[in-house]
């Protein structure tokens, strides 16, 4: 099984973002994360999506994608020319005795607290998804009451493969 991210300008249209994700539904291919948002442009919308399997479904699905009428581009981010990134919002209970020590660990990640409550916080968290993983795991001392992710955004390195639409 391989993993891969892929890029997606499509048009800005009500209902693009269903039927690409129906397409996945029907072909049952498997999406691990999906974000999506307007581009500078506002006529176009830019979508990142990660899925992962065999690399002859891979490239199926890549065609597939291609296909559809409102997507513009598509093209894989690969990770040597790329930057990911990732949003995750995780609210820990927290009695006043423990508040220090989660925010202590917060501060090593470069995490923001965003929010105080009587017995919870509220960390705010963004990097790649290696670094969000290893700071759920030394959150695993405390009690994690919920967590939101948002999913890879990730951008190609440079400006050779801009693509400009018309």
């Amino acid at each position: 099984m391989q993993k891969r991210v892929f890029q997606l300008l499509v048009d800005n249209n009500a209902g693009v973002l269903s039927r690409i994700s129906g397409l996945f539904s029907r072909r049952g291919y498997n999406i691990e994360s999906i974000t999506a948002g307007v581009t500078a442009d506002p006529r176009f919308t830019r979508i990142i999506i990660v899925t992962s399997g065999e690399e002859d479904i891979l490239d199926q699905i890549e065609k597939q994608v291609a296909k559809l009428v409102d997507v513009r581009d598509i093209h894989e981010l690969k990770p040597d020319n790329s930057v990911y990134r990732e949003l995750c919002l995780i609210k820990v209970r927290s009695t006043p005795e423990k508040r220090q020590s989660v925010i202590a660990v917060a501060d090593i990640f470069r995490a923001k607290i965003i929010d105080v409550n009587i017995d919870s916080l509220i960390v705010e968290l963004t990097g790649n998804q290696s670094k969000i993983e290893a700071f759920i795991a030394l959150l695993q001392d405390y009690e994690i009451l919920e967590i939101a992710r948002t999913g890879i955004s990730g951008l190609e390195r440079g400006t050779e493969n801009v693509i400009y639409l018309e």
